[in-house]
């Protein structure tokens, strides 16, 4: 399928697999991850998600192709839904450590869904962008609220009025990747971390997380 599911011992890692695409989201994979996160919620034995990309890309974003078919489909008239709304409930919803290893490019979605992340771990390779100001649109995924929570308000203005893009160190600089990762050890370390987290007990995981939210 679209998205790939590993367990290593109390922690499942979600694998974004649409590498022809560069990981873009169409309402397939939107809804793939939204009901792999409510999964991994439900079960006890997983303490701990970790999110990644198949390839070079983390994810580049909303799948433009699908968006102009929906376009479309709203101009005739024809019943069209993103799966977005799905995704941004799921991970709203989702009450246990979420560890992000970025891969490579991070854009729209494949960016805004960070902060909704503990931890963001981030190849030298990644790179961050919000299109949303060049492309007309407004931000997405409450990132106009996180992004000036996470990285202060200038630097949110910055991301979000100008689309440019940020390059991981910046990205750490901003407070939105906690460590860099040289070379293709990504992902081992983000595993190594999410183990770490998933050896305490998931209802003092829950309730840091709880009470770190409702701060």
């Amino acid at each position: 399928g679209m998205l790939r599911t590993e367990d290593h011992d109390r922690v499942r890692l979600l694998t974004f697999d649409r590498p022809e695409k560069r990981n873009a989201f169409d309402t397939a994979l939107y809804r793939a991850v939204a009901a792999a996160l409510d999964e991994a919620r439900a079960d006890d034995g997983i303490h701990v998600v970790g999110v990644t990309g198949a390839g070079t890309s983390f994810s580049a974003g909303q799948d433009l192709d699908e968006m102009a078919q929906l376009a479309t489909a709203v101009d005739t008239g024809e019943a069209a839904e993103s799966g977005f709304p799905a995704l941004l409930d799921a991970l709203q919803a989702f009450d246990k450590p979420l560890v992000a290893a970025v891969n490579g490019v991070a854009v729209g979605v494949g960016f805004t869904m960070l902060p909704h992340c503990d931890l963001v771990l981030a190849s030298t390779d990644a790179r961050f962008r919000a299109p949303f100001a060049p492309m007309g649109v407004p931000p997405e995924a409450a990132s106009s609220y996180l992004f000036p929570l996470r990285m202060g308000w200038q630097q949110a203005a910055h991301v979000l009025l100008t689309g440019e893009w940020l390059d991981a160190a910046a990205a750490q600089q901003a407070g939105i990747v906690w460590r860099i990762v040289p070379g293709d050890g990504l992902v081992a370390e983000a595993l190594a971390e999410a183990t770490t987290i998933a050896q305490s007990p998931l209802s003092a995981l829950r309730a840091i997380k709880g009470a770190m939210l409702a701060g």
